[in-house]
């Protein structure tokens, strides 16, 4: 008889992980507490795999002998707390999809930055002619992709919520961008715990196996004393230290090879702003570690896109510039966003609280922000910490009326901002609905 794989979350992971169990010859039920979207069913259709929606029937899932669970499901969800009471194991889809494949894996994680740096270093191998595939929170499933592809290597976005549910799986690369409070409500409020989570990224890398890190975050450098790490350590950071792999020095950022050194000017890097120095950096490090011709990582730093709905620029209006950060959903993406700002701010903020502490921009509000929109069903934690601190301050509970009340409040050369600090799910589907749709309302203006 064969082993039974329960799929816990239909969506892009859950669907992955289904197919592969199924190609791999396993007994497959999927189970989502929310409907499947259509292109969902068809491919668990495609491959004949048996699936529910709206609801968990327990008798069929609790026979399991394994459950990958998709990463959007809470650990005190009624389901896992049972699946846990019986000791059934609940593993990730990256961990299930890491059993059946060779390749070499190059995995990002990190408070800020992550989606960038990930496509970034995806676009220097793939131009570079590598095999590479796209995976993670972007892209196709991991588990997808091992089922129907065959890749030398693959870039990995990977979340916290990832990260706790994968125990075997190891990177051959690991990159940790930084670590700042974030998703403090699905870690009991417990800084640490989010830490240990971030970590997790390092688990089983050997000698043979590469460490990129930020060098002056704080955060990351008083948890190496802890970890001992095997993994070989390549430290990037602003300015030259002893040991660090990438650093600034004047308009240059450098990067040390293991034979040569190469540099390229700030002015040629595609994405610019203090943050986006940082990415490059990782993403080209990661690149030398696999001997990428200094050429085509130079190239690839000049010509790539930016991501959708990170600092992505919509359009100038009456003299008003407006620019969609939606994917900041975290205090320290926000801070970055404003640190780049080079004009007064109408700042659009709120949605879904994580635990957030505003004091990490409170310096740059008051110095950048002249109005501050906010856009939420609960907006009494902003009123509570930004009343008093910018000259105006209102309420919005749509879009639109966040967009038109910022433009009414913006002057010729100020900038309206959306780099909301918060998640997305009280107003809106996803940081992508509500970037969608604050493009959509000011090309109506």
């Amino acid at each position: 008889m064969s082993k039974r794989i329960v799929v816990l979350g239909a969506g892009e992971s859950g669907a992955g992980a289904a197919v592969l169990a199924k190609v791999k010859g396993f007994d497959v039920f999927v189970s989502d507490m929310s409907l499947i979207k259509d292109k969902y069913k068809n491919l668990l259709n495609q491959y004949d795999i048996v699936w529910e929606e709206g609801h968990h029937t327990q008798e069929l899932i609790l026979n399991a002998d394994e459950v990958i669970k998709s990463p959007g499901i809470p650990e005190n969800a009624p389901i896992i707390v049972a699946l846990r009471e019986r000791n059934i194991p609940v593993i990730s889809e990256i961990e299930f999809a890491g059993r059946y494949t060779h390749a070499k894996m190059i995995c990002i994680t990190g408070s800020n930055g992550k989606t960038t740096t990930t496509l970034l270093t995806y676009h220097i191998l793939k131009n570079a002619g590598l095999n590479v595939g796209l995976a993670g929170n972007v892209g196709q499933s991991l588990a997808y992709q091992v089922a129907t592809q065959n890749y030398d290597y693959y870039v990995i976005e990977l979340s916290s919520f990832q990260l706790d549910n994968m125990y075997n799986f190891k990177a051959n690369i690991a990159i940790l961008l930084n670590i700042t409070p974030d998703h403090l409500d699905r870690y009991g409020y417990n800084m640490q715990n989010y830490i240990d989570a971030k970590f997790r990224i390092t688990q089983n890398q050997t000698e043979d196996d590469v460490f990129i890190y930020w060098n002056d975050d704080p955060v990351i450098s008083k948890e190496l004393k802890a970890h001992h790490l095997k993994a070989k350590l390549f430290p990037f950071a602003e300015t030259h230290e002893d040991g660090v792999k990438a650093y600034k020095k004047d308009h240059d950022i450098i990067i040390e090879a293991p034979d040569t050194t190469f540099s390229i000017t700030d002015q040629e890097l595609a994405l610019q702003g203090r943050h986006n120095l940082f990415n490059s950096m990782a993403a080209s490090i990661s690149a030398n570690v696999l001997d990428i011709k200094k050429e085509d990582i130079r190239a690839a730093l000049s010509d790539f896109q930016g991501v959708e709905h990170r600092l992505e620029k919509v359009a100038r209006i009456r003299g008003v510039e407006f620019i969609n950060d939606s994917k900041a959903t975290n205090v320290n993406s926000c801070w970055y966003a404003l640190e780049s700002m080079r004009t007064k701010v109408v700042l659009i903020l709120g949605g879904k609280d994580k635990g957030n502490d505003y004091t990490e921009i409170e310096s740059l509000v008051h110095d950048k922000v002249k109005a501050i929109i906010c856009l939420g069903v609960d907006n009494s934690k902003l009123h509570a910490f930004f009343d008093g601190k910018v000259d105006t301050i209102q309420d919005a509970s749509s879009m639109k009326e966040a967009v038109d009340k910022a433009f009414a409040v913006a002057q010729p050369g100020d900038t309206v901002l959306l780099s909301p600090c918060c998640a997305s799910f009280d107003l809106f589907k996803s940081y992508e609905d509500r970037g969608t749709q604050f493009k959509e309302c000011v090309k109506n203006l």
